[in-house]
Formats: C-alpha cells, structure tokens, sequence
C-alpha cells in the first residue's frame, strides 16, 4: 500500500466509526469515533486522546476539537473524568465491568454515565496538538479550566504517597489491560495468562466497587496499588504540556505544573529505574517494590525530553535491540518473548505478547531525535507491513503479522501521525 492509500484508508475507518448524538438524560450532545465498529461502542479515554493525533494528522481539526469537548461533557465538580463514557450504548461489553462503575449509580447505570475509572492522561497533549494547528484561543481558553481540574484531581486522588507519582488502583486504569506486570501483584504466577488470571483481576475491581471507589480506602487496604511507568511517563508529558497550555494564555499555575512534572521525573529516576538491569519497572505497593518484568514501558521514560542522555542510551542499548528480548520481525512485542508470559497469538488476555501499533507511536519520535534512525524507520515500516498484511487491526503477531482482536480498529491510523512526523522532519532536513 502507498501512503496515500494508507491515509485514505485511516480516513475511512475513523468515519465509519464515529458516533454523534443526543443524551436526553444529560442533556449533552457527544461527537467520538469508536475504537471499533463492535468489540468496543464506547468514548473512551485515551483512545479519544489517540483520536485527535489521527484526525489532526488528517488534517480534521474542528472533527478533534469535537472529541475533546465531548470527552470532557460529563467532568464531574471535582474534576473527574472516567476511562469510559457510556452515552448512548449504557451496557458493558462484559457484565463484570459492571463493577467499574461506582454503585451509588443504581438506576442510572442505564442512563448515560462515566465509569468509575480513569486511564492514561494523554488529554494534554492532545489539546496542545489542536492548538499547535489550528492558534484557536477560545477553544483553548474553554479547556484548560477542565484540563486544570482534571490534572488536579488526579494529584490530590492518586498521588497517595506526596512522590508526585500516581497509582492506578485496577489494571484496567493502565490502559494496557492484562499486562503481565500486574500478575505478582494480584497473586497470579509468572506464565501464560488463564481462567485463574481472568478471576483475580475481577475481584480487584469488585473489592474497589464494594469500596464506592473511595481513594482513601483503597488505598489503606493496599489491594491493588501500582505505579505504572507508562502510565506516570504520560503524567509527566502531559504536566509539561498543561505548563505550556498555561503560558499561551498567561495563566499564573504554569509554574505549578512545572514543579509537578518535576517531582514525577525525579521520583521515577529514585523509585522505577534500576540501574543494574538498566530498566524503568512499575511498583507496586507502599514499599514500592520493583516489578521486574520487562515490558515496553521499560522503554517510555527515554522520551521525557528532561531525561538524562546516558540513561537513555542505556536504556535502548541493553533491550531495544536484545533478540531474546523485543527484536522481532514486527516490533513492539508487548511483553519480553523470553517471559513465561509471552503468548504472539490471539486471546482475551491481551498485551501478554503480540505487537499493538501503540508502541511503535510512542517510541517513533523519540528514535527519530535521537539519531536512532534505522530503528525508526523500521518501526514505521513494521506498522506499514502490518497494514498491508492484514488490515486495521487490534493487535498483531510480531513473528507472522497476522491480526488479532477487533477489526477496523483505529488505532492503526497513528501511522498518519508517523508518516506526517516523518514528513516534517524531512521537510527541516532539507
């Protein structure tokens, strides 16, 4: 496939799954793209964030603003905002998701309504990517109080510890699902993932519903409290771009957002990283013992612009490029292809070993600037492989390329994101 057909093929997939419509029981028109036509009908939080880098690299700019106004439709008084909103299709895809909603909902669980959840905190960026393009003040100057409140809520409700780190409280709340780091910490040995993995990762979220999703409970139970390194390298970015969103309309907490990206940097450099194995791991608990499993977010603190150089390199140089470790045809495998864990093919246990485009977008730029530039490349043209081999897909094998999961899944169209990147650089280079 050209580019072009690329491009129009990820134009085509976002259209045909968006959704726009009418809450009577909220009063709220919403405007969002599923991630795909079934398996996922829902808004969805980051996926939203990841929405707006695709349709701004699709040039549909006023299409983003959308997103971000309907994501933020339902912000609750305190600044919350949940992992997933239920707007016109109010039922779970799975019935114990239920538990992901606060249960003081009762009746209104069948009404449009959040999940008591959150995700990554990509909101950020994706704001400063729509203002990077389009200069629209007012549509800034209508976010960043929601933006403000949201990044606030988040430090006074997660950060349980003052490091400036924030804990997800469900391995769901990571975006990355079943992630095989999460195993020791719900009692779940290290190997392929089973019916046993499925039942202790429910009665995480079952025990936090019985809790109301208090924070203060949760945590003083301690059942499931993890500092995920993918999760806190997107805190960090996202704390940088609220100081810059702040500058652009002189907004005096540009300063506070400054001092909170740096206490998240350097907790994550005193508390995550473990120079021996030259690796960034989640923690877990309030001892914030190390979980050395390796994964892809050992990578993700390497493109905090504020990290030191040699660590990087080291970083990089010790796994990236390891052939026991993450060199695959089809590159990011999801989890390390020497851990018990590993599995390339299709299961409901996702992120346990199949490549998810995600990775690739998130490290493409950072290989770029680095001087990294054969791996970028072969990032970009993995995902163009993928594409062309089997489609919009889920997730893929990283040996064969053969795709799993849902079909017509957007976030295949990050590579739009990639190829303009790459198009900027070269127009600079020139």
């Amino acid at each position: 496939m050209t580019d072009h057909e690329i491009r129009k093929k990820a134009r085509e997939v976002m259209f045909e799954n968006m959704v726009a419509g009418y809450s009577k029981s909220t009063n709220t028109h919403f405007h969002y793209t599923k991630p795909s036509p079934g398996r996922y009908p829902f808004q969805f939080f980051w996926d939203t964030c990841l929405h707006v880098f695709i349709l701004t690299a699709l040039g549909e700019h006023e299409m983003a603003k959308k997103h971000l106004t309907s994501l933020f439709a339902l912000q609750e008084e305190n600044g919350f905002v949940g992992h997933m909103i239920y707007w016109d299709t109010v039922f779970p895809s799975r019935l114990t998701d239920i538990f992901q909603s606060k249960p003081g909902l009762k009746w209104e669980l069948f009404r449009t309504h959040m999940s008591a959840l959150i995700q990554p905190p990509l909101v950020a960026q994706a704001v400063y990517r729509v203002y990077q393009l389009t200069k629209d003040r007012a549509f800034l100057q209508e976010m960043l109080p929601r933006l403000k409140q949201y990044y606030f809520w988040l430090a006074r409700h997660r950060d349980f510890d003052g490091d400036g780190l924030i804990s997800i409280i469900s391995p769901f709340e990571s975006g990355m699902d079943w992630k095989p780091t999460f195993d020791p910490v719900v009692g779940f040995p290290e190997k392929k993932a089973d019916w046993r993995l499925f039942w202790k990762v429910v009665a995480v979220d079952v025990r936090n519903f019985l809790y109301n999703y208090q924070s203060d409970k949760i945590y003083e139970k301690g059942y499931f409290i993890v500092k995920e390194v993918g999760f806190n390298t997107i805190y960090v970015q996202n704390l940088r771009a609220m100081a810059r969103l702040c500058e652009v309309l002189q907004d005096p907490d540009a300063g506070t957002f400054t001092a909170m990206a740096d206490q998240t940097l350097q907790s994550m450099l005193k508390l995550m990283y473990e120079e021996e194995s030259a690796a960034f791991f989640d923690v877990y608990g309030k001892e914030n013992t190390k979980i050395k499993i390796l994964t892809p977010t050992i990578f993700f603190p390497v493109v905090i612009r504020e990290m030191p150089d040699q660590i990087c390199r080291q970083v990089m140089e010790t796994h990236f490029f390891h052939k026991e470790e993450f060199a695959v045809p089809f590159p990011i495998p999801s989890v390390a292809r020497n851990h018990p864990s590993f599995h390339p093919g299709s299961s409901m246990y996702i992120w346990r070993g199949p490549t998810w485009i995600l990775f690739n977008w998130f490290m493409h730029q950072f290989l770029m600037e680095k001087g990294y530039q054969d791996a970028s490349k072969l990032l970009i043209n993995s995902v163009k492989a993928l594409i062309e081999k089997s489609g919009f897909r889920e997730y893929y094998h990283p040996f064969t390329g053969e795709g799993y999961g849902a079909r017509d899944f957007t976030w295949a169209g990050l590579v739009v994101d990639m190829m303009q990147m790459e198009k900027e650089a070269a127009s600079v280079g020139a």
